[in-house]
């Protein structure tokens, strides 16, 4: 049974993250202790006691589809309707607009227990909030006069329509076309697949925000454009108007987040979906970026979320489960596997990383808050580097551990895992999806390497570095014995990650485009493996005396992370700078003769 980790949640964004920092900003002068903790108790009450209960349920039913007409599982329409009634759709939206405001971080950190409870029904609001950032950033005042409002509270919801059965993460293939119709209207036509919630009974209207071309538009990304295509339109004084002309073709099949209603949409099938246009013609890229810089930080909470909830199933199932003796030492009877050696390992293993994706996470989340809020040119370029720098990194490794944290709750639970009577093949199942969408891990390495390393000339990465071997040096000049040599590896591996990204900094001036490529999914895994470690050195360092158990055991998780996680970073090095020419030298085609 899942149970929101309220304490250590508090901590990390504290302690950790830096919520204190934006506490202090004016926007959020406001904002207390007592308030946060309230937040965070209530939404954790609502994750464990309302969704989590709902996750195993809505596994098995799925989302049927018929007569063009999407079912969500049983209860979720009830659920989603507290969900909205209790506020939480629009903590962090804007309050023009009826959202409360509140800091990303907290957001996160909510949308971390969501997630904990049910992926599959906290990925339909999050891409809501990705389209509220969108129409906020980009929209018309009348189109964010009609629409923003009730996307904010969550009456109605919103999809992100990218992806063409010919056009996977290759925008430049996008065929779906918008015709302007002289009122300020444009008619879609075209097929969009993959489409989160893009049917479904639990609002009244769904506002898809879909990518098309001109007739006119220039080939390839530099063509694309934004509109907001509603399924039902919006009459003048708001209520629903007709149908407009968008279907539900097909729900797929997936190996996972079945409660999740994953669609092919159709438009224009009867003399084209009505639509209007986001931002400028030709710049809808732009404009769609800022709704998946919001979503990949969510799906890296999703990646959260999951490992979360698969370490406590885990570690709950080992100390029940009792086998064996431990060699050595006297008891009587078998003892609980948590106590054997190697289960130590894996329950210790998926703890570190969980905590590693939680702090890295809202750490994005901070970088965010701290951008949005700051009040000079300076200022905004720092924070807008380092979240750039940091939403690759979230998005990809927290995603990858939740695939581990999860495939190792299941090795826990032994046999009993493998058959779905306990639950945990659903976390695997579930998690398996987030490293693929809202751009793969292999697309958030290409975007760290070849766009955010080059920021400020390198010398953002640099300054990083910088804050990290300050860590390292505090946990040195600590004298706790209890660290042993987690600053020495702390040290050893930012001088890994140092060399590495000077090596991917002269690969790309120097034209070697493709060597710098072809290590860039170990680069990233480097990078937020390092600067994982830092942090939970950090969360050991600002452990209180008054709380010696959390201290001692902050302690363990970091200096155990170093020694078994952190000593991945040398293998790393070396693939990135030595394993190019042989990469580069295979050929696929080889392997179809």
């Amino acid at each position: 049974m899942y149970r929101a980790p309220i304490d250590e949640i508090a901590f990390t964004l504290k302690e950790v993250c830096g919520l204190q920092e934006v506490m202090a900003l004016d926007r959020y002068a406001e904002l207390s202790d007592d308030l946060i903790l309230a937040i965070l108790t209530e939404a954790g009450r609502f994750a464990s006691e309302e969704i989590a209960p709902l996750n195993a349920v809505a596994d098995a039913h799925g989302t049927p589809l018929e007569n063009g007409e999407v079912s969500t599982p049983p209860g979720w329409r009830d659920l989603y309707r507290n969900w909205i009634d209790g506020g939480w759709n629009s903590l962090a939206g804007p309050e023009h607009a009826g959202g409360q405001g509140l800091p990303q971080m907290l957001a996160a950190a909510t949308l971390e227990m969501w997630n904990s409870g049910s992926m599959a029904f906290a990925i339909g609001p999050t891409l809501t909030m990705g389209a509220i950032e969108a129409l906020e950033t980009h929209a018309s005042d009348n189109l964010r006069a009609t629409y923003l409002e009730k996307l904010v509270s969550g009456e109605w919801m919103g999809t992100m329509n990218l992806t063409e059965p010919q056009a996977g993460s290759d925008l430049n293939a996008l065929k779906a076309r918008a015709e302007p119709q002289g009122d300020g209207t444009y008619r879609i036509f075209g097929q969009k697949i993959y489409i989160t919630y893009g049917e479904h009974d639990l609002t009244d209207n769904i506002i898809h925000l879909v990518l098309a071309r001109l007739p006119d538009a220039p080939a390839g990304t530099r063509g694309i454009s934004l509109f907001l295509v509603p399924k039902f339109l919006v009459n003048p004084d708001g209520s629903l108007g007709a149908r407009n002309d968008v279907r539900c073709a097909g729900v797929e099949h997936k190996l996972g987040i079945h409660g999740s209603p994953t669609c092919t949409m159709i438009y224009g099938d009867e003399g084209g979906a009505v639509g209007w246009l986001i931002g400028e013609e030709n710049k809808g890229l732009a404009c769609m970026f800022t709704m998946m810089n919001n979503a990949r930080l969510a799906v890296g909470i999703q990646g959260l979320g999951v490992a979360e909830r698969a370490s406590q199933d885990a570690q709950a199932y080992a100390l029940e489960r009792k086998q064996g003796r431990i060699p050595g030492q006297q008891s009587e009877g078998m003892v609980a596997i948590a106590h054997h050696p190697d289960i130590k390992r894996s329950l210790l293993g998926m703890r570190s990383r969980t905590q590693v994706a939680r702090a890295i996470c809202y750490s994005c989340a901070h970088a965010i808050d701290m951008a949005n809020c700051a009040t000079g040119p300076e200022d905004r370029q720092h924070w807008s580097e380092r979240a750039g720098l940091l939403t690759p990194i979230a998005k990809a490794l927290s995603t990858d551990f939740g695939v581990e944290v999860a495939s190792a709750g299941v090795q826990v639970h032994g046999g009993m895992g493998y058959v779905e009577e306990t639950g945990v093949a659903q976390h695997l199942r579930d998690a398996r999806i987030a490293p693929i969408y809202e751009g793969t891990n292999g697309i958030q390495a290409i975007d760290l390497v070849a766009r955010k390393l080059p920021l400020s000339g390198g010398d953002h990465v640099r300054g990083f570095t910088a804050e990290l071997r300050e860590i390292a040096r505090n946990v040195s000049q600590s004298n706790r014995p209890e660290f042993g040599d987690t600053a020495e590896r702390l040290n050893n591996a930012l001088d890994d990650f140092e060399e590495a990204t000077e090596w991917m900094l002269a690969a790309q001036s120097e034209g070697r485009i493709d060597d710098a490529l072809a290590g860039a999914t170990p680069y990233l895994r480097l990078a937020g493996l390092t600067y994982g470690g830092a942090l939970l050195a950090k969360g050991a360092l600002r452990s209180g005396l008054d709380d010696r158990a959390s201290r001692t055991q902050r302690t363990v998780m970091a200096r155990s992370y170093c020694m078994t996680i952190l000593c991945d970073v040398a293998g790393l090095k070396e693939d990135i700078i030595g394993s190019s020419e042989s990469i580069l030298a295979f050929d696929p085609e080889t392997l179809a003769s």
